[in-house]
């Protein structure tokens, strides 16, 4: 039997094992990939996103809903000033 030989293939095996043990296959950066892009912004869309962000306030219906009127138009005027892609 030739016994170096053997050691030295059961070694590189063991090295190739213990390199690819090191490499990550999960983490940050694969969901930051994985993540998929925004929708586009619509006026039902920032209704929500605005009624919502008011839903804590302890404040009447009308105060409320002239502040999401606020916040949609924000949210609409944002998005016509964004950069198309």
């Amino acid at each position: 039997m030739n016994f170096p030989r053997i050691t030295l293939s059961v070694s590189l095996i063991v090295l190739a094992a213990l390199a690819l043990a090191g490499c990550e296959t999960t983490g940050s950066a694969a969901a930051v990939a994985a993540k998929p892009p925004e929708p586009p912004m619509t006026h039902a869309r920032a209704a929500t996103e605005c009624w919502m962000g008011t839903e804590k306030a302890h404040t009447d219906l009308d105060k409320r809903a002239d502040i999401v009127i606020k916040c949609i138009d924000q949210k609409m005027k944002a998005a016509e000033d964004a950069p198309k892609s």
